[in-house]
């Protein structure tokens, strides 16, 4: 039995991706008329950290008008999602890691104010004992580090973790620090989250090989 769960946030204890996607559909046609499509997010936008992926977006901007579009496109997000559903089968899993004392940690590549937000909408404020944000850590998904730093925050070794991640930076990340990583397959097909290292790939939290290894 694993003694600590660490969890993504956006598409992995939650489906926010189709939000994500108008959010910044809104936020390029306000600022250059561009248009992104679902293949282009799911390959270049989906998983990864603002700092790297507004550079890649706007490169002629500078760092500062960057975060600025940046804080833009995650109010956009929070406007579009003031409730969320929890992904099929989470609340059982936290329920059943309670009554064993496992460590529960969110492990997010999205800003504090996101993730704050996420979890509240979704009535799960209160559910974890940590909240890691990439903003707050010297280096986001897909370096190990955030991964490391929730190990290290629950004083669990990777061998006793278990993490679940939807997106190709974050199971890199996972698998990087030596957890073992179950995908749901939110965001990805499962054969790139497998290529990616993902040990495991299921459809919700209710799949029963999920509960075996818990």
């Amino acid at each position: 039995m694993p003694r600590a769960l660490l969890f993504d946030l956006d598409g992995t204890l939650t489906d926010t991706d189709t939000l994500h996607l108008q959010a910044f559909r809104e936020l390029l046609h306000e600022h250059d008329g561009r248009h992104l499509s679902q293949a282009e997010f799911d390959a270049k936008v989906s998983g990864r950290a603002n700092a790297a992926l507004f550079a890649d977006l706007f490169p002629a901007l500078s760092a500062a008008e960057r975060q600025t579009l940046a804080e833009r496109k995650e109010a956009l997000f929070r406007e579009r999602s003031p409730q969320l559903q929890p992904m099929p089968g989470l609340l059982r899993v936290l329920e059943h890691a309670r009554t064993r004392h496992m460590g529960l940690c969110v492990v997010t590549n999205a800003p504090r104010l996101n993730a704050e937000h996420m979890l509240g909408a979704m009535g799960l404020g209160d559910a974890f004992e940590h909240v890691l944000v990439a903003e707050e850590l010297a280096r986001a998904k897909p370096d190990p580090l955030p991964y490391l730093s929730g190990l290290q925050r629950l004083d669990a070794k990777a061998a006793e973790a278990l993490a679940f991640e939807d997106s190709l930076p974050g199971v890199a990340a996972a698998v990087a620090a030596g957890i073992y990583t179950v995908a749901l397959s939110t965001t990805q097909p499962a054969q790139k989250l497998r290529e990616a290292g993902a040990q495991l790939v299921i459809e919700d939290f209710n799949d029963e090989r999920l509960w075996a290894l818990l």
